[in-house]
């Protein structure tokens, strides 16, 4: 697609927000560049970059640049990493991450969001991104253990099926409260046998979803 003219300055007035940005990885930096966010946004939109939510398909919400951006880097994301991602959304943080990290297994409940999502990483050549068409509720334990797990969406608790699917030295975040509420975005890492905890910050993630849609 050809960007709207505009997009390159609004990109390099974004990178230069980010490496102001508290322990920015210069990889993401990289991937961020070469993954151009117009591609991911609804049509109407003047400016991809600003930090404000937009709609997507299926009623569902992608997050603004800077909070996808800030997800991507509290996962700290490295090489050879295998990550698990409950919520593909549009799929901008997930094509972030895999120009980073070895492979990427993301599960939507959205047929359309998926069809949609894996068009955008063909087009950008992205080919190390697995993505399935589940809630995606109980995690991938036949593909686990995982490096790294993202879930967009709440738990009223640490969710145990994906804790257990952690290898060593590795985190989750997830939002972690009452689905019709405030949440505290959380990261969880895996230190020997036990968690650590560091909030992120207060959202308001949907509850986490059971089963397939049936339409869409």
């Amino acid at each position: 697609m050809t960007a709207p003219e505009g997009d390159r300055e609004r990109l390099a007035e974004f990178l230069f927000r980010l490496r102001g940005e508290p322990h920015m990885s210069p990889a993401l930096l990289k991937a961020v560049e070469s993954v151009p966010r117009r591609l991911f946004v609804p049509a109407g939109i003047d400016d991809p970059y600003e930090n404000r939510t937009a709609p997507i398909e299926c009623g569902e919400t992608m997050p603004g640049a800077l909070a996808a951006v800030r997800l991507a880097n509290w996962l700290e994301p490295q090489p050879e990493q295998r990550v698990l991602e409950i919520g593909t959304g549009s799929g901008y943080v997930t094509a972030l991450l895999a120009r980073i990290v070895g492979h990427v297994t993301t599960f939507d409940r959205y047929r359309r969001l998926l069809k949609s999502a894996s068009q955008r990483f063909r087009e950008l050549g992205i080919s190390n991104v697995t993505a399935i068409f589940e809630d995606g509720r109980e995690g991938f334990a036949s593909g686990s253990p995982y490096h790294r797990i993202i879930i967009h969406s709440a738990f009223p608790a640490p969710p145990k099926q994906f804790l257990d699917q952690l290898g060593p030295h590795s985190a989750l975040i997830c939002a972690i409260g009452p689905g019709d509420g405030q949440q505290e975005l959380v990261r969880l890492r895996k230190v020997g046998s036990r968690f650590e905890r560091e909030d992120l910050g207060t959202v308001r993630y949907q509850a986490v979803a059971f089963g397939k849609a049936d339409v869409l």
